[in-house]
């Protein structure tokens, strides 16, 4: 079975993710805009039990932070976890997205992944 892995940005906080992840998106809603500080915000949801992490986290909202430096990296619940992709070690990662989300907000110079799926909000 597969394992990535990254850390924060001061690498106080390690995240491990063993498996082939549910899905992989891109959001450009305003929320993961303003989480991300950028156009949108790349990641991958696998379920709970094959993901880990160590090291003090802040939360916000639901998402997971290193409050040290701030790295953005990742929300989870009992059922899944939600990691933002470009903590990965691995650059540029294997995973492609497989859809996109808000895209009614997505920057006009910005193009569709080529064969994802597209949703103007949220997936329904």
């Amino acid at each position: 079975m597969a394992v990535l892995s990254g850390k924060c940005l001061c690498g106080q906080v390690h995240v491990s993710v063993r498996g082939e992840p549910l899905r992989v998106g891109i959001c450009h809603c305003m929320d993961c805009r303003k989480e991300s500080g950028s156009a949108f915000t790349f990641y991958g949801v696998w379920p709970a039990g094959q993901f880990e992490h160590a090291g003090e986290t802040g939360e916000f909202q639901g998402r997971r932070f290193c409050p040290r430096c701030g790295s953005r990296l990742f929300s989870a619940d009992d059922k899944e976890a939600e990691i933002k992709l470009g903590m990965l070690s691995q650059a540029p990662t294997p995973l492609v997205p497989s859809y996109e989300l808000w895209i009614k907000r997505r920057e006009p110079w910005l193009r569709p992944v080529e064969g994802a799926a597209q949703f103007e909000e949220d997936r329904r």
